[in-house]
C-alpha cells in the first residue's frame, strides 16, 4: 500500500513539474508581441500656395495659310515646275496641263473679235449717215460683245491649265508626274506657309466667361519636350458645341522656329487670375480605379504613428507638385515615399533622411 502511495506522489511531482514548465512557456509565449514592425516612409506637408489659374487643353498646330493644291480643269500634265520641299512665291507656276485645244480656240476667237470690231466700226459710221437700219447696227454691236465674251471664256479656261501658287510657302511631297491625267480635285501637293502658325483647341464651356482674345498660352510639343512655346488667343467661337459642351478657341503662335503644321501640342491657357490651392508632392498621390488616394499620417493613442488612406480630388500638376482640390487641409502630413508597403492599420516611422 505504501508503494502505491509513493508512486502516486512521484507521478504528481512529475506531472506538476511538467505543467509548471508548460505554464511558464505558454505565459511567456502569450506575452510576446507578434505585430508587424513599423514601415519606414518619407513624409511631406500639404502646403497652401498661390497658383495662376490655367486651363489644360490639346490641339494640332496648323498654318494660317495652308492648302492642298488641286486643279479646276482636267488634262494631261505637260510640265511640273517645282520639286518637293521647294519654297515658292505667290503666283509662281507649278503645273502646266495640255492646252493645245484652248490655244486654238483663243486664236479662232481672237480673229472673230477682230472681224466683229471691223463690222461694228463700219456700222457705227453708217448709222451716223442713216445709211443702214438701227437693227443692223444693234446686231453688229451684239456680235462684238458676244465675240469678246467668248474670247474671255476661252482665256479663263486657258488660265486654268496652269496651276500657280496662291501664296508664298513651302511645297510638300509631289504626288503627280509628267504624263499623268489630272482630274479636278486630284491633290498635286500641299503648300504650307510656315511663317505664321496657329492652333485650334477646345475647353469646357463653364469657363467661357473668362475666355477672351489676348490670353497667353503655353505650348509644348513632343519634338521639343523641354521647350515651351508661347501663343496668344486671337478668337473665341461664338457658340458652344452642343455635342461636347466645349467652346472652340484659336491661338496664334508667337514663335514658330522648329514647328511644323500638323504637330500635336499640349496647351496651358493662362486665365489671368490667381487662386489658393493646397499642394503636395506628385509622388504622394496614388492613382487607382476608386480614385486618387493619399496616405495621411496620424498619431495613435499610444503616441505612435499610423498612415490612413484618404481619397482626394486631384488638380493640376506643376513643378513636381499636384494641387488637391478636396480631401486635405494645409499642414496635413502625407506619405511621399513608400506607399506600396502600406496597408490598413499599419504603423509607420518617418525617415527624415529618405530621398524623394
Amino acid at each position: 500500500m505504501r508503494g502505491y502511495l509513493v508512486a502516486i506522489i512521484l507521478l504528481l511531482v512529475i506531472f506538476g513539474s511538467i505543467g509548471g514548465y508548460l505554464y511558464q512557456r505558454f505565459s511567456a509565449f502569450a506575452a510576446m508581441d507578434f505585430s508587424p514592425p513599423p514601415v519606414t516612409i518619407a513624409a511631406s506637408l500639404a502646403e497652401q500656395e498661390v497658383w495662376d489659374q490655367t486651363l489644360s487643353a490639346v490641339g494640332t498646330i496648323a498654318s494660317v495659310r495652308g492648302v492642298e493644291l488641286t486643279s479646276e480643269a482636267s488634262g494631261e500634265i505637260t510640265q511640273i515646275l517645282f520639286d518637293s520641299g521647294d519654297v515658292v512665291k505667290a503666283g509662281q507656276a507649278l503645273v502646266v496641263l495640255n492646252d493645245e485645244v484652248e490655244r486654238a480656240s483663243r486664236a479662232n476667237q481672237t480673229a472673230s473679235v477682230e472681224l466683229a470690231t471691223l463690222l461694228y466700226e463700219r456700222d457705227s459710221a453708217l448709222i451716223q449717215q442713216k445709211s443702214i437700219p438701227q437693227s443692223q447696227y444693234d446686231r453688229s454691236r451684239a456680235d462684238l460683245q458676244r465675240a469678246k465674251a467668248q474670247l474671255l471664256e476661252t482665256q479663263a479656261r486657258l488660265a486654268n491649265k496652269t496651276i500657280a501658287a496662291p501664296f508664298t510657302g513651302t511645297m510638300g511631297i509631289r504626288r503627280v508626274d509628267v504624263g499623268d491625267y489630272l482630274s479636278p480635285g486630284t491633290v498635286i501637293a500641299t503648300l504650307q506657309d510656315r511663317s505664321e502658325l496657329e492652333i485650334d483647341f477646345t475647353v469646357p464651356a463653364r469657363f467661357s466667361p473668362k475666355l477672351q482674345p489676348g490670353l497667353g498660352v503655353s505650348v509644348v510639343v513632343d519634338a521639343y519636350p523641354e521647350r515651351t512655346f508661347s501663343a496668344t488667343v486671337t478668337a473665341v467661337d461664338a457658340r458652344v458645341d452642343p455635342n461636347t459642351r466645349n467652346v472652340l478657341l484659336r491661338a496664334r503662335m508667337d514663335e514658330v522656329d522648329g514647328l511644323i503644321p500638323g504637330m500635336f501640342a499640349v496647351l496651358e491657357v493662362d486665365l489671368g487670375e490667381q487662386q489658393q490651392v493646397i499642394t503636395i508632392p506628385e509622388t504622394a498621390m496614388t492613382y487607382s480605379l476608386r480614385g486618387n488616394t493619399v496616405w495621411v499620417i496620424e498619431t495613435t493613442e499610444d503616441g505612435g504613428l499610423t498612415a490612413v488612406a484618404q481619397v482626394v480630388l486631384g488638380g493640376r500638376v506643376r513643378d513636381g507638385r499636384v494641387a488637391v482640390l478636396d480631401g486635405l487641409q494645409p499642414g496635413d502630413k502625407v506619405v511621399s515615399v513608400g506607399q506600396n508597403k502600406l496597408y490598413r492599420g499599419v504603423r509607420v516611422v518617418v525617415d527624415e533622411n529618405m530621398n524623394l
